[in-house]
């Protein structure tokens, strides 16, 4: 057990919160310790019932069942593995801005899932991160099943592909791979590229004292770092499954 919490410890601070609530609540739903029907995104007892608590719980929750139970496991790969990476490569020293950065997409996932009555947003909430990780490391080389390589920006598709191979649907991953464009063209693309304003500054309220780092809210990592980021993101082991190298 304490190797387990010493790892569970070493895992970034907003990466493991995320992780644990995505362990903890399927895990409580599934030894019936809670409802599952209150953790779901539902309009009625949302709006009508006050069940304030839903879209949190919606965003963590997912039935874990022995049909559902290994696309909930991959869930969790491609949560630790790329929240991981941005929050100890992109946004390191930064930990307002991707705090920011999930609140946004968290927000935006909760409006598309009641708009088109989508009450499980554990899918798009992780494809989102991944997506804006594929997209600022679009030329590294990854590693999928049977030795298919191909370049990170084709790992949403794939990951949509593959998915709804396993669950029959593509819809979840489809909204989360739109949000992570969202938030990608909005924060870099618009600004960088199109010399537009950035509309994605983290406000102050999410700052506190040693969570300002030296990137600012530029979205880029200072030069020290990328040497320093490139080297994280190739030390998560031997697993090769959804992994890239340079």
């Amino acid at each position: 057990m304490s190797e387990i919490s010493n790892w569970f410890q070493s895992v970034p601070l907003l990466t493991r919160y995320w992780l644990g609530a995505s362990i903890v609540f399927p895990v409580l739903g599934r030894l019936g310790l809670l409802n599952a029907m209150d953790m779901l995104l539902l309009y009625q007892p949302l709006v009508y019932r006050f069940q304030i608590w839903r879209p949190l719980t919606a965003l963590v929750y997912y039935p874990i069942t022995p049909m559902t139970g290994f696309h909930y496991l991959t869930n969790l790969y491609f949560l630790y593995n790329y929240s991981s990476r941005l929050e100890t490569g992109t946004f390191f020293g930064r930990q307002a801005d991707y705090a920011y950065m999930l609140l946004i997409m968290a927000i935006c996932n909760i409006a598309l899932g009641l708009a088109f009555t989508i009450p499980l947003l554990m899918d798009p909430m992780v494809l989102a991160v991944l997506y804006v990780w594929c997209q600022l490391n679009r030329d590294v080389i990854m590693n999928f099943w049977f030795g298919t390589q191909f370049k990170a920006m084709y790992l949403p598709w794939v990951v949509l592909l593959f998915n709804m191979v396993i669950t029959g649907s593509f819809m979840n991953e489809l909204l989360g791979i739109f949000v992570g464009h969202t938030y990608f063209f909005l924060q870099y693309k618009y600004p960088l590229d199109f010399g537009g304003r950035r509309f994605l500054n983290t406000p102050a309220f999410l700052y506190f004292p040693n969570n300002r780092g030296t990137g600012g809210n530029s979205g880029q990592m200072p030069a020290s770092r990328q040497q320093n980021a490139a080297v994280a993101d190739n030390s998560w082991g031997s697993h090769r499954w959804g992994r890239g190298h340079t």
